[in-house]
């Protein structure tokens, strides 16, 4: 849920609240706010944090959320799992993008960031017309790269279960106080 001490949301909550759910489903964590994200993301602990900057984005976000979930089902993973959500939580998304200096602002988008650095990143072009199959390909490769967690973040029973958004963000009503 959308954090309402914060600049108002884009977007009506109630319609994107399933483009929530499905991540929330397979694991995630959602970051509402600036200090939630410097609380989890700027500390050296050696783990290997994912952060997926959502989106309405039909386009890209509608392959972007199947594709990462798809890709924690590998046998390892980031060690912890974190989302927030472009023009929701927009404090947040502001934090995460200030610690992606070397590429423009995207959503959405995925990080892979240890002890408060970035050490992948992909970036909506990377994301914009490629299958989730794609973008898990990619992701897991990076995973087998950086990570050292567990795999799967749910089950496989559990993962089957879950429905994905294929919603277009531009049919998605402005939030209006």
């Amino acid at each position: 849920m959308f954090n309402i001490t914060s600049r108002a949301p884009m977007y009506d909550q109630n319609a994107v609240q399933p483009m929530r759910d499905e991540l929330v489903a397979v694991g995630f964590e959602e970051l509402l706010t600036a200090e939630q994200v410097e609380k989890v993301l700027n500390v050296n602990d050696n783990k290997v944090k994912l952060v997926l900057l959502n989106s309405v984005c039909g386009c890209a976000a509608g392959s972007a959320r199947p594709g990462v979930s798809l890709a924690l089902q590998n046998k390892i993973i980031p060690d912890n799992l974190y989302t927030a959500f472009a023009g929701q939580e927009r404090e947040a998304v502001e934090k995460v993008r200030s610690m992606i200096t070397e590429y423009a602002p995207s959503s959405p988008s995925v990080a892979l960031f240890k002890n408060g650095i970035l050490i992948y990143f992909m970036q909506r072009l990377d994301i914009e017309g490629h299958s989730p199959e794609e973008i898990a390909n990619e992701l897991v490769n990076n995973f087998n790269e950086y990570c050292i967690a567990n795999g799967p973040s749910v089950s496989p029973e559990h993962f089957e279960k879950i429905m994905f958004a294929k919603q277009c963000g531009s049919k998605i009503p402005l939030y209006n106080e």
